[in-house]
């Protein structure tokens, strides 16, 4: 069994060099077609050194770049080949492609950067951190009362951009030491200013039903995907009924690691064409495209695991199903919203339909989510998360000048270490 395994790891890392050495031979040919920023252009950078599996982290942040970009000059940084390839393609903002450190070193010499953004934790945004005359500054990828929100990470970060009240209390209450008040702003969610986009089926008398759960998880107390418990039950419920729309949407990385997990995503989406085979104008849904934000807006009714989509939907205000988490390892914090949340238990997940048509009539539970969308993102009114984001990195901006000035006649030295470098090959989940 262990040499099976070491065959099949083997297998996997050479099958990620070589795909690895055909993004990079890709990347050398389109480099020279793709515009450069103008030296001293750039002042804010989003850093993204992760694999394509990860890109949904900066697909949400979109919209609110490009929005971004029209006040200040906005470009990523993209390490890996593959991802930079993604980028080119769809990306609204420049995307610069620094395998190396080299390179790095190089484009931040060119530029002027002020601020660099961080969407996730990689290990590799280390290799950013060395640079001390710019702001280093995480805006994460979604807000929610998972553990990652509360990381001892938050601390490595000049400052953090965080959705709510609901969030400066997480972290006051979790991180020892930490200077809340003076590193964390608030801004709410300005993704929620582009939950729009074109249905792909005509609106009619259908519930729509959105069902986005998350991966599987790589630890017992991150345990929160529920596609291999609830999943199959809830949807076939969903889809027997001829008064509901399901709309699913799991997440990119489900089956990663635990392959009947994996099964029971299959089994969902062939149910689903299944289906619509049967009445064509049901037109059921399996959503596994880069945008995120009409189906939140579409949807009658969300059901959704822990994760940061709970609060994308909470955000519109709309109802609202968390799926419980079956292992008893799972760490659930239920300070906040999840300890008012309605949930959907896998003992109730055959019985979907009727958890459904409750948390659309029941005023009480409409009331709870208006009082936790302000909670978790203060003013939802439409452009004002924008207003706040923006005022945020101005106030970043206005502080860079002030730390400037007080600087101006240090002497500047190196940042650079030689010895820091790496080839991607060495980090097959990063190609």
């Amino acid at each position: 069994m262990s040499l099976r395994s070491d065959l099949a790891s083997a297998k996997k890392v050479f099958g990620n060099i070589i795909t690895s050495r055909r993004a990079r031979g890709a990347v050398a040919r389109r480099v020279r077609s793709i515009p450069a920023p103008a030296p001293r252009s750039i002042r804010i950078a989003v850093y993204f050194a992760d694999a394509p599996v990860n890109l949904y982290q900066i697909r949400q942040w979109y919209a609110p770049l490009a929005e971004l970009d029209k006040l200040h000059r906005v470009a990523i940084i993209a390490r890996s080949p593959s991802a930079t390839l993604a980028l080119w393609d769809e990306a609204p903002v420049p995307t610069v492609h620094l395998r190396s450190i080299t390179d790095l070193e190089e484009f931040v010499r060119q530029q002027d950067i002020r601020i660099v953004l961080y969407v996730n934790q990689n290990t590799r945004n280390f290799q950013m951190f060395r640079y001390g005359r710019m702001w280093h500054v995480f805006i994460n990828h979604g807000e929610s009362d998972k553990m990652y929100m509360t990381t001892n990470q938050f601390k490595a970060y000049d400052y953090s951009l965080v959705a709510g009240e609901a969030a400066i209390d997480r972290l006051n209450r979790k991180l020892w030491n930490f200077d809340v008040e003076g590193k964390v702003i608030t801004i709410g969610r300005p993704q929620a200013d582009h939950f729009a986009g074109t249905l792909p089926y005509t609106p009619d008398d259908r519930t729509v039903v959105l069902y986005a759960p998350t991966w599987e998880g790589d630890r017992p107390s991150a345990a929160y995907g529920s596609i291999a418990s609830h999943g199959v039950a809830l949807t076939d419920a969903v889809l027997a009924s001829p008064r509901h729309r399901l709309i699913y949407r799991p997440h990119p990385r489900s089956g990663v690691i635990d392959a009947g997990y994996g099964q029971a995503d299959r089994r969902i989406q062939q149910a689903i064409t299944e289906a619509n085979r049967r009445d064509p104008s049901a037109f059921h849904v399996f959503d596994d495209g880069p945008d995120l934000g009409w189906q939140l807006a579409a949807a009658d009714v969300a059901i959704t695991d822990i994760s940061a989509m709970v609060y994308d939907r909470l955000a519109t205000g709309r109802p609202i199903l968390v799926t419980r988490p079956v292992s008893p390892d799972a760490e659930i914090d239920e300070t906040g919203f999840l300890g008012a949340a309605e949930w959907l238990t896998v003992e109730r997940a055959s019985h979907a339909l009727e958890e459904i048509d409750r948390v659309q009539s029941d005023e009480a539970a409409q009331r709870n989510l208006t009082f936790w969308a302000e909670r978790h993102f203060g003013d939802t009114t439409p452009g004002v998360p924008t207003a706040r984001f923006h005022a945020a990195i101005a106030q970043l901006l206005e502080e860079w000048d002030r730390h400037a000035a007080l600087h101006s006649d240090d002497e500047e030295s190196s940042e650079s270490d030689p010895l820091d470098d790496e080839d991607d090959e060495a980090m097959p989940s990063g190609g």
